[in-house]
């Protein structure tokens, strides 16, 4: 592959703020998006703002060449690839400004659908879009799709909300569609556009059965070809273009800021579960439920009920049932007010009792309840995709058609599966609104395979236009429904689409065979190699969700992008491309291995359960050199000693002027490497305090894991640490605790296994769960550890060792900020309390679920408690923030400016909080103020 561009873009017409890469790492990281489609781009732009993306269309012209746009990388048919230039809009575009109490958002594409919820929540509102890769997919690509999801219909979508927009047209043109001028500036600047549309409105109009067609099509969620049915619906040009370019997949304009009308949020839910003797029944009640107002009605069909009774959580109401050819539909109803809820259940209730089900029906407000049903439905896509062979793709195809049409549809569906021996494959949809989703596993490294996927894509094609339905309902025409668009539409209305294109982007430079493609043959080429890699991370789907939680998002690579480029280097090593394998490696050490914080928040998101972090211990541990391997196994056998010697340090170096220190480090990291000396800074705290005596008092609740760091690092200022903190107040609330013999030499493990040493890590596994085995009376009575980190680290330690050691699985370990939350917090008298507080979630209180304790202990000593929109894992993972000081700078960076804005508009919080040592240091670092451990600030406020 060449790392040069052919025809490079002047930099003089790019402009100097656009970065250009064209380094492989850079090109194929950015390649691979969740649909079943690779093209490498020759190189990947990534402009600033709208004039740089106007500058880019120049230069990209100028050069003969295209470009396609790139944002979240979720969607699912090829329209975010390219072979050309690729432009990255995720990196900038980011903005996010709430108007109107909330009833008015201005967006820029590189935002997510969740981070624009999040910051809409305060106001009882939302998006009206939900499609469900919310978590990453952006703001961006959903108009560009014009995604829905499983409520909003065609009511609620990007269509119906958007209230203007600014584009970039691919003239170099910016217009704000929502400025009092903007006709006046249409027809000024691009007066051809401007008669142009009208001129296609009435070429349209002129034909009543054309217009009947369009109607037809758009009364359902229909993303195939370009929305022509804004040539119906408005008369004003700004707002037919505008409106074409919703769903346009990039191939029109670039959409640089988009003002959307957001949708009330009805916070009172209650889901239920309504399983059906047979698929006919299933769809004969959907009139009956969708005139009830329900607010989701989820269909899965009998394929996916049996994969579900395979799922750890399955609720009884299908755990029981012999499945043979029934049906489901998961119902919500949505209220603004526990009395409206109460009202609405009953009547849905009511109306469910006349059904013929094949199991009594119940509605559930309850949130564990709920989300044990929707991970039935969620469950589906990890169940199936996860499971597949090593080296396919798994196709998550959507279709639609009328509601009175799915049931022949479906039975039909089901039929083509068997035909075209496409095993386990599911359907599940938003039935309410005929689309219904379905998934495939196919591998397409051989012909056989491609001729399958021809046969039944045609058979497909015949199906769903033989019932009055669309070939793409949310996922967008990309490129594997493009050379259908006519086939659906017909010749007059493909032929207005066409001119549609031509006029906007005469050149033709913005992304080519996406949406409309003439070879009739497109959807069968760039189709996506998959070969079989690592086993931790074979079966990923490329979906992306992991990404927007990553910390070295912003400067280094994603845990998608660390799994992708596995396997683009495993296909270099079986093509013999050396050049490019040598290429790929040397970079991938510091991007793929030295920067990944392996904090693990990449598995909560990933819909296939991968931590992308398993791999990189993997790899960080066949790095490691016998030797070293040595030295940690050694500090294993000692690591009291090591802590108390660690902590001593720090207590010289923080007597020493910061610069000599900093010197010294830095020499040392030139000779031994960056990852493996720490660099010294003046924010590093002296060293802590000697670890606890062992203690076994007859009495004792609970077990006091006193973490290692709290030996290693000294408290933030004159405070006591979380450790001395957390005695505190377990004497203080009279509940007597075991400590361990050789406390200070016991560890949860992190520091072996995030570095691969795993003989250090197995020795310490042995000692550690003996020891805390013994000291819980064989578990009898819970662990607790006063770092959250420490605490992952043990239920980690604990989980991977049950299987050698099982008679271990009746310990209990808890972090100390849900212990504290529940048995101590109760039985102590806060005095006065403070006026606000700053709180900074952890990885590891995500993954242990105690973010919610942490912010209740905050509410307990704090009257306002501050949890910044875009908090996420400081990176600091042990001792990876002193390695790769840049690591944590930018994982902090966009919390690290909503703190000090924030702290500034109060005139300065009382505290700045977290619940694990380094994270606070992290903190501290990044925004410039005191973070202390939160069980700190609650022992000082109950002390008598």
């Amino acid at each position: 592959m060449a790392t040069a561009l052919a025809n490079p873009l002047d930099p003089g017409v790019l402009g100097a703020a656009t970065t250009i890469s064209s380094r492989s790492i850079d090109r194929f990281a950015r390649a691979h998006d969740a649909s079943h489609y690779l093209l490498i781009p020759d190189a990947v732009l990534e402009p600033q703002d709208a004039a740089g993306v106007a500058d880019a269309f120049s230069a990209v012209r100028a050069a003969g060449r295209t470009l396609t746009f790139r944002s979240g990388g979720t969607s699912l048919s090829g329209q975010g690839v390219s072979g050309d230039i690729l432009v990255d809009t995720r990196s900038r575009f980011r903005g996010i400004r709430i108007e109107d109490d909330g009833r008015l958002v201005r967006v820029e594409p590189g935002a997510t659908v969740r981070q624009v919820n999040t910051r809409l929540a305060r106001y009882r509102r939302k998006l009206g879009p939900d499609p469900a890769s919310e978590i990453a997919c952006t703001v961006g690509g959903v108009i560009a799709n014009n995604s829905s999801g499983m409520a909003c219909g065609v009511v609620e979508n990007s269509y119906r909300t958007v209230d203007s927009l600014v584009l970039v047209l691919p003239s170099g043109t910016i217009l704000d569609t929502g400025a009092p001028d903007a006709r006046a500036q249409l027809e000024r600047e691009e007066p051809a556009i401007a008669t142009g549309l009208l001129a296609l409105r009435d070429r349209l109009l002129s034909s009543p059965e054309s217009v009947a067609f369009v109607r037809q099509q758009f009364s359902m969620k229909n993303t195939m070809g370009y929305g022509i049915n804004a040539l119906v619906d408005f008369d004003d040009p700004v707002k037919i273009l505008e409106h074409l370019v919703i769903g346009s997949e990039g191939t029109l304009a670039f959409v640089a800021e988009a003002r959307m009308r957001t949708v009330e949020v009805r916070p009172q839910i209650a889901t239920g579960l309504l399983v059906f003797a047979t698929l006919a029944d299933a769809m004969a009640a959907l009139p009956g439920l969708t005139g009830q107002g329900l607010a989701t009605i989820e269909l899965m069909d009998a394929a996916s009920l049996r994969v579900a009774q395979g799922l750890s959580d399955v609720p009884a109401s299908i755990a029981e049932v012999a499945v043979e050819g029934h049906a489901a539909l998961l119902v919500e109803v949505h209220a603004s007010s526990e009395d409206e809820l109460a009202t609405a259940s009953e009547a849905a209730l009511e109306h469910f009792r006349t059904l013929p089900l094949a199991s009594p029906p119940a509605l559930t407000t309850d949130a564990a309840q709920r989300a044990s049903l929707w991970q039935v439905r969620k469950g589906l896509y990890t169940a199936v995709a996860g499971a597949r062979p090593s080296g396919t793709t798994a196709l998550l195809e959507d279709i639609v058609v009328p509601v009175d049409r799915l049931l022949d549809t479906c039975e039909r569906l089901i039929e083509l599966f068997d035909e075209h021996d496409y095993e386990d494959s599911v359907i599940f949809g938003h039935a309410k609104d005929g689309n219904v989703h379905f998934l495939l596993n196919e591998r397409f490294d051989d012909e056989a395979s491609i001729a399958r996927y021809r046969r039944f894509t045609a058979d497909l094609v015949d199906l769903v236009l033989g019932h009055g339905g669309s070939l793409k309902a949310e996922h967008g025409t990309g490129r594997i429904m493009a050379p259908f668009v006519r086939r659906q539409y017909g010749d007059f209305l493909t032929d207005i689409m066409w001119d549609v294109k031509r006029l906007i982007d005469p050149s033709g430079i913005l992304n080519p065979g996406v949406v409309l493609s003439e070879d009739a043959e497109s959807y069968l080429k760039d189709l996506k190699r998959v070969p079989t890699v690592e086993a931790e991370v074979d079966r990923c789907v490329e979906c992306g969700y992991c990404e927007p939680t990553c910390p070295s998002k912003d400067i280094t690579l994603t845990p998608r992008q660390r799994i992708v480029l596995r396997r683009d280097m495993a296909w270099a090593e079986e093509q013999g491309d050396k050049a490019l394998l040598n290429e790929l490696r040397a970079d991938y050490d510091y991007e793929g291995v030295q920067t990944c914080a392996v904090d693990g928040m990449c598995g909560v998101a990933c819909p296939v359960d991968i931590n992308t972090g398993d791999l990189v211990r993997r790899l960080r541990a066949e790095e490691a050199s016998k030797v070293e391997d040595g030295l940690w196994d050694a500090a294993a056998k000692g690591w009291g000693a090591v802590t108390r010697i660690g902590g001593m340090a720090l207590t010289v170096a923080d007597a020493l002027p910061a610069p000599l220190v900093t010197g010294v480090t830095k020499v040392g990291r030139g000779v031994l490497g960056a990852d493996t000396v720490p660099l010294y800074d003046a924010g590093l705290p002296r060293g802590g305090s000697r670890a606890p005596r062992a203690d076994a008092p007859a009495d004792a609740q609970a077990v006091f894991f006193g973490a290692c760091i709290g030996t290693m690092f000294g408290p933030e200022g004159d405070g006591h640490g979380s450790r001395d903190s957390l005695r505190a107040l377990l004497d203080r609330a009279g509940i007597p605790v075991v400590v361990p013999d050789d406390a200070g030499g016991l560890c949860c493990g992190t520091p072996w296994k995030s570095k691969g040493h795993l003989s250090g890590y197995d020795r310490m596994t042995r000692r550690v769960l003996e020891s805390l085995w013994t000291a819980s009376r064989g578990g009898e009575i819970p662990v607790v550890c006063d770092a959250a980190s420490c605490t992952e680290g043990l239920h980690v330690m604990l989980s991977k060792s049950l299987a050698e050691y099982p008679e271990y699985a009746a310990l209990r370990i808890e972090d100390a900020t849900t212990y504290v939350a529940r048995e101590v917090l109760p039985r102590l008298s806060v005095g006065e309390k403070l006026p606000s507080i700053a709180v900074h979630p952890t990885c590891s209180t995500t993954a242990l679920g105690a973010t919610g304790a942490l912010t209740a202990i905050a509410g307990a000593v704090a009257d306002d408690v501050y949890v910044p929109d875009g908090w996420g894992c400081c990176a600091f993972a042990g001792d990876r923030g002193m390695l790769h000081p840049e690591l944590t700078e930018s994982a902090t960076a966009v919390e690290a400016g909503e703190v000090r804005a924030a702290d500034d508009a109060r005139g300065g919080f009382d505290a700045f909080v977290s619940a694990n040592r380094t994270c606070e240091i992290g903190m501290t670092r990044a925004t410039g103020r005191p973070y202390r451990h939160v069980i700190e600030v609650l022992e000082e406020l109950t002390r008598p």
